[in-house]
């Protein structure tokens, strides 16, 4: 896909919510240098669960495809140097360090605006770029714990529960991109840069916009943690995931009168549509004890011929094999930059249609770094010292 050609981003990022919100734009057709520190970014170093493909971690194939790869050391003024020198070129800098780093390798965006007045540059953080918890350590899971969404993910007979993903890395890494896009079609509009600031915690309360706008106007600040098997501690029964003989079935907002119809539920035993929020504990009581009995497939059986909202709650196995999930082709899988194929999660977005594309894959450590030297000016004798010395990294 190539809506985003002549864009060209200089990535300092790491971890996840960055690279992978550079990642966006680098399947919408964006020119990515992402640059590392020599010896590889935190994402060649943790990948999750033990697992990596000829070396390669999960973290690293997740997030940094369709971008070249530089190694530089910042720490060094020549690699400074060689990166004030990419960003002239350049119409985006992005980075998810700490607040203050770029800034004590020369390259804030105060230092960058003298050097580019119209650049574009985008941070990605734990709390915010400034503010009293500015510089503590920014992680999904923390976020998650301060932010209220382990709580609301939770029971009141278990406790809090995280989310079973990095699901504020992701989001941030979304609304990262977004912000990134507005201030690319400004600066079209008017020439003008700017700085896009968008933090894990703005990601983890906005995943909660619904939850906190309900909490915010309520005249009573009820108890958010949802009892039994019930989800969202403001939807009205029967909103919850139950269990069932063989399985679990997830069913969502309807008409209770279809439910207690497609489960033979007594008339004595069923509660009406317009309690369905106030007495939702009951309802999800009867419900649950209709389908304890029952398998997953009579379930899905009974419910659909009332049309009533479901799904059964699938593993990965299910999902891979699902028929929708393989119409959209969302895994695939292509060769990887050390010989061995990767499968990789496609990018989430269609246009026109298409699927957008994997040109690239991650790429090994500085594996563009001479091409990307030689295309500021330097030669190659002067590349070969450079790597002599330690500035960059050539794979």
């Amino acid at each position: 896909m190539s809506i985003l050609t002549g864009i060209r981003i200089v990535s300092f990022n790491h971890f996840l919510m960055g690279p992978l919100a550079i990642q966006h734009l680098a399947d919408l057709g964006a020119e990515v240098i992402a640059v590392e520190p020599i010896d590889g970014a935190f994402q060649r170093k943790w990948g999750g669960a033990n697992t990596d493909v000829d070396g390669q971690t999960m973290l690293l194939l997740s997030a940094n495809r369709n971008k070249e790869s530089i190694a530089l050391d910042l720490k060094k003024p020549r690699g400074v140097e060689i990166a004030k020198a990419l960003i002239q070129n350049a119409d985006v800098v992005a980075e998810n360090y700490r607040p203050g780093v770029m800034e004590r390798f020369g390259l804030g965006y105060d230092a960058l605006k003298q050097l580019k007045p119209d650049i574009i540059y985008a941070a990605g953080s734990g709390y915010g770029a400034d503010g009293p918890w500015a510089a503590e350590p920014g992680q999904d899971l923390l976020v998650q714990a301060m932010s209220g969404l382990a709580m609301v993910t939770g029971s009141r007979e278990n406790g809090p529960r995280a989310v079973g993903v990095s699901a504020v890395d992701h989001h941030g890494a979304s609304l990262l991109a977004l912000g990134i896009l507005a201030a690319v079609i400004r600066r079209l509009r008017t020439g003008v840069g700017g700085r896009v600031d968008v933090s894990l915690l703005d990601a983890a309360i906005d995943l909660q916009l619904e939850s906190l706008t309900c909490f915010l106007n309520s005249n009573e600040k009820p108890d958010v943690r949802p009892t039994g098997p019930r989800s969202g501690w403001y939807f009205p029964a029967p909103y919850g995931i139950y269990e069932t003989r063989d399985g679990h079935i997830a069913i969502s907002l309807g008409d209770l009168e279809l439910l207690y119809d497609a489960l033979n539920i007594p008339s004595n035993r069923q509660i009406p549509n317009k309690d369905a929020y106030e007495r939702r504990d009951e309802v999800t009581s009867i419900i649950a004890d209709a389908l304890k009995s029952l398998s997953v497939a009579e379930v899905v059986d009974k419910l659909s011929s009332k049309r009533v909202w479901h799904s059964k709650v699938n593993d990965y196995d299910d999902l891979i094999n699902h028929p929708q999930v393989r119409h959209l082709n969302k895994f695939q899988t292509v060769p990887g930059a050390t010989g061995h194929d990767v499968t990789l999660v496609g990018n989430p977005i269609q246009i026109d249609g298409q699927s957008l594309t994997i040109h690239r894959p991650p790429e090994k450590l500085g594996a563009q770094t001479k091409k990307i030297l030689g295309e500021i000016g330097l030669s190659n004798p002067e590349i070969d010292e450079l790597v002599k010395e330690g500035v960059v990294h050539n794979s």
